[in-house]
């Protein structure tokens, strides 16, 4: 039998498998140690745009080196794959435990939900902040212990940078500020989650779940959810204080280390040495990646944006004044469903699916094209619009909205709410400051 071999790794089964990699069982032939690889192929995150999120990712994890945190040992490269190798994890998932066995005990419950305190604290210590904890995403090793992974939702902002805006994670887990599209704090959204996971693990079920999503998301804003009668008064206390629909008030970290439940048999974590985190390999496995990214920008690929032309918006545009696709005015939205943005593509749309999906929609995506549907408003028909992005320039998206089914006064309501809550990703431009001083002079005189 022929044993392939990727550097001192010999590769064994598929243990997992996701949209853009496979998870295989290796063993490294210098110490024996078991581990887990994670094969990425090059073309296929070149094509898909995620190079920049797979460096974030892999040197997210170089930094969060935790005893209650995924470890990645090293990053190997051939021509045509990226080897991401991590610490192999024998116990599965924190959440295939609670369906298994239901509920946890106290004890059992406090003992992980201070593991997680204890990872994710360390987290945020190096500026790392989750936004996807939930128990499928917290792994227990052989002795038990928690290990927190997935960090392809992983914020590390930029020196300076205080809120977050990228409305992500998984909706029964998320934070109410999350959902206003106002920017949050995502150390203050991490501990939500928290709360929101040591509640299942002593009830064995959602604090907030409900099929709808509109009626989702009104309880967790308001934060209407109660505890279980076998609930230990410290434990309800405390949930209720990290539950706190209001980010000022809510209970930190370490306010949370000094609540009496949670420091009953608490042993601190004894951290690993320091080691120093060097992301020169990082940048040179990735230098090809960049460089064929640049070659390929102009193309347009299946899975990115298509790319209009000039002919294009002159077609799109309204008696051929380009103007209308620029217009700033929000009474034009009355005319022309359309509007420009400067974030990502993959931001843009993951951040129209939440908002559609927040409103009691259903959401289909293909691409860069997404189609929302559900009942109108009185419920007595079938609505449905579909939404497409198109780059316009380098910098530039253009998202076109348009109804397929429906009533059309409906219809203008609908892109009215829906406009409304995506302001963080919709581009304004400069406003004239001669238009605003009179703008505002002829309001006065009214």
């Amino acid at each position: 039998m022929v044993v392939r071999k990727v550097g001192k790794y010999e590769v064994g089964r598929t243990i997992g498998e996701g949209t853009f990699a496979k998870v295989k069982f290796a063993q490294n032939t210098e110490t024996g140690e078991s581990v887990a690889m994670k094969v990425l192929d090059r073309n296929t995150i070149i094509k898909h745009k995620m190079v920049d999120q797979i460096k974030r990712e892999i040197s997210i994890m170089k930094l969060v080196r935790h005893p209650y945190v995924v470890r990645l040992h090293e990053v190997l490269a051939s021509r045509t794959k990226i080897y991401i190798i991590l610490e192999y994890i024998t116990g599965g998932e924190l959440f295939d435990k609670i369906v298994r066995h239901g509920r946890l005990s106290e004890a059992e419950s406090r003992r992980y939900f201070q593991q997680l305190i204890d990872g994710v604290d360390f987290c945020h210590s190096k500026g790392v902040y989750h936004r996807d904890l939930k128990p499928e995403n917290l792994l227990l090793d052989s002795q038990e212990n928690i290990k927190i992974s997935d960090f392809g939702l992983s914020a590390l902002p930029e020196q300076g940078v205080s809120l977050l805006r990228t409305t992500c994670g998984t909706p029964n887990y998320v934070a109410p500020e999350v959902l206003s599209h106002k920017g949050y704090d995502g150390a203050v959204a991490d501990v939500w989650s928290c709360g929101v996971i040591l509640y299942v693990l002593m009830a064995g079920y959602l604090p907030f779940d409900e099929l709808d999503l509109t009626t989702l998301y009104s309880k967790i804003e308001k934060a209407e959810f109660s505890c279980p009668s076998w609930f230990p008064v410290g434990a309800k206390s405390l949930i209720h204080r990290i539950l706190d629909p209001n980010p000022q008030t809510r209970i930190t970290i370490e306010q949370i280390r000094n609540d009496e439940w949670f420091k009953k048999c608490y042993v601190p974590v004894r951290l690993l040495e320091y080691e120093d985190v060097n992301l020169d390999d990082l940048n040179a496995l990735f230098d090809d990646c960049e460089e064929q990214r640049d070659n390929e920008q102009c193309r347009n690929e299946d899975m990115s944006p298509l790319i209009l032309n000039a002919f294009d918006l002159i077609i799109l545009s309204q008696g051929l004044n380009l103007a209308s696709l620029f217009d700033r005015d929000q009474d034009s939205t009355k005319h022309q469903t359309r509007f420009l943005s400067q974030k990502p593509a993959k931001v843009v749309l993951s951040s129209m699916e939440v908002v559609a999906q927040s409103m009691g929609f259903k959401t289909h995506i293909r691409n860069f094209k997404m189609r929302v549907e559900g009942l109108s408003a009185k419920h007595q028909s079938h609505f449905s619009v579909i939404l497409e992005i198109f780059e316009v320039a380098p910098t530039f998206l253009m998202i076109d909205i348009q109804k397929a089914a429906g009533d059309a006064i409906e219809y203008l309501q609908f892109y009215k709410n829906f406009r409304s809550n995506l302001e963080d990703i919709i581009w304004k431009p400069p406003i004239d400051s001669s238009k605003s001083r009179i703008t505002k002079a002829k309001g006065k005189k009214r």
